[in-house]
C-alpha cells in the first residue's frame, strides 16, 4: 500500500477499485480533502487565478505549447486523454480523476505532470460543477423525500460515467437528514460507456461500508446502456418505476445539456416529464461569448448555448429553470416541472 493510499484511509477516504484494476479515491464533496467553497468570493478568487494562467498560456507560442502537450502526454495519461488521444469527448473516468485533485492521485495517476495538470484552476471547475450539481439536487430531494413520506428514491442519471453527482447528492442528504434516506435507493446510469459505471458502481459499495459515508444505506446501482438520440430505454426504466410509486429525481452532469443536440435535450425532458419526475439537475456550457479566450474551450464538441437558449428549449418540454449557480465553463441548473416552479 502505497503511503498516500494509507493517508487517505486515514482521513476516512473510500477507494474503489476501476475496471483495470487501480484504485481510486471516491470525491466525497462533503469531506476536508474534496470540499470546495462555492460563495462570490472564492468564485472570484478562483476565476482570477484561472484568468492568469490563461494569459500565462498565451504569451508561449503555438508551436511551443505543442511541443510542451506532446511531451507532457508521454509522461501523464490526463494530458494524454485531453490533447493527444484524438477523441471529441472526454472520457468519464478521466474526467473524474480531474476533480480529485492533486494531492488525491494515486498510481497510475500519482506523476509530477498528472498532479500539476489537475491543481489547474481549470480542474477546479471541473470539480465544483460536481459539488454545485449535487447540491442542487440534494436540496430539493430534501424537500420533495420529506413531504412524500416512506417510498423508494429513484436517482437517474444520464450520461453520468460513474454518476459522482447522484453519489454525492445522497452523501449530502445523508450529510443533512439521514432519516429521509431510511427507504430503499437506486442509482440508474443510462450511459455508452460501461467502464465509468463500472467504478461508480464499486465507489457506491465503498461508500457503503461500515463507518463510511453512507454506511448502512439500502442503496443499489444500475447501468443501462443508452444512447440519449433514443429514449426508448429511458421510457422504459420510467414506466417501470412508476409502477413503484418511487420519488424520481434525474441528473446529467457534463452530459446530455452540453454535447446533446437540441431535439436529444427535448425529447429526453418530454420522456422524463411525462413519467413524473420531480427535478432534473445539470450543467449547461456557457455561450461562445462568456468561454471565448479560455483555453481548451474549443477542444471538444460541447454546444455552447448558454442559459437563454437552453432555457426556450427546456420549456418546450415544460421544465422550467427554477435556480442556477455559476462556473466557468458552464452553469448549474435545477429544473423543476412548470406547474410547480417557482418564479425567478
Amino acid at each position: 500500500m502505497s503511503q498516500r493510499m494509507e493517508e487517505l484511509r486515514r482521513d476516512g477516504v473510500c477507494l474503489a477499485q476501476t475496471v483495470e484494476g487501480f484504485y481510486l479515491p471516491v470525491l466525497d464533496v462533503t469531506h476536508p480533502r474534496f470540499a470546495l467553497a462555492d460563495n462570490e468570493a472564492s468564485y472570484e478568487s478562483l476565476r482570477r487565478d484561472l484568468l492568469e494562467t490563461e494569459r500565462r498560456n498565451r504569451r508561449l507560442p503555438r508551436f511551443i505549447t505543442r511541443l510542451m502537450l506532446k511531451m507532457a502526454a508521454r509522461r501523464s495519461r490526463l494530458v494524454k486523454a485531453m490533447f493527444a488521444s484524438g477523441n471529441d469527448v472526454l472520457d468519464s473516468l478521466n474526467t473524474y480523476v480531474m476533480k480529485l485533485g492533486p494531492d488525491n492521485l494515486l498510481p497510475p495517476y500519482q506523476t509530477a505532470m498528472d498532479e500539476r495538470f489537475v491543481a489547474a484552476p481549470h480542474a477546479a471547475f471541473i470539480r465544483l460543477r460536481t459539488q454545485q450539481v449535487a447540491t442542487l439536487l440534494a436540496r430539493h430531494l430534501a424537500k420533495e423525500l420529506a413531504a412524500s413520506g416512506p417510498r423508494p428514491l429513484h436517482l437517474i442519471n444520464i450520461a453520468g460515467g460513474p454518476a459522482v453527482d447522484s453519489l454525492n447528492t445522497l452523501i449530502i442528504l445523508a450529510r443533512d437528514h439521514p432519516r429521509l434516506l431510511d427507504i430503499p435507493i437506486v442509482i440508474h446510469v443510462l450511459d455508452l460507456d460501461p467502464n465509468g459505471p463500472v467504478f461508480g458502481a464499486n465507489a457506491l459499495a465503498a461508500a457503503q461500508a461500515d463507518g463510511s459515508r453512507l454506511g448502512g444505506l439500502d442503496a443499489t446501482f444500475r447501468y443501462v446502456p443508452y444512447d440519449w438520440n433514443d429514449t426508448a430505454p429511458l421510457r422504459l426504466l420510467l414506466d417501470e418505476l412508476r409502477s413503484l410509486h418511487a420519488v424520481i429525481a434525474c441528473s446529467s452532469e457534463g452530459g446530455l445539456f452540453e454535447y446533446g443536440s437540441d431535439e436529444a435535450i427535448v425529447a429526453n425532458l418530454e420522456v422524463l416529464g411525462a413519467c413524473g419526475v420531480c427535478c432534473i439537475a445539470g450543467s449547461v456550457t456557457r455561450s461562445a461569448q462568456a468561454r471565448r479566450n479560455l483555453t481548451g474551450a474549443d477542444r471538444f464538441k460541447v454546444i455552447a448555448r448558454g442559459l437563454e437558449n437552453f432555457e426556450r428549449l427546456s420549456s418546450r418540454a415544460d421544465f422550467a429553470i427554477a435556480e442556477t449557480r455559476p462556473g466557468i465553463f458552464s452553469d448549474q441548473v435545477l429544473l423543476l416541472p412548470v406547474q410547480v416552479a417557482p418564479t425567478r
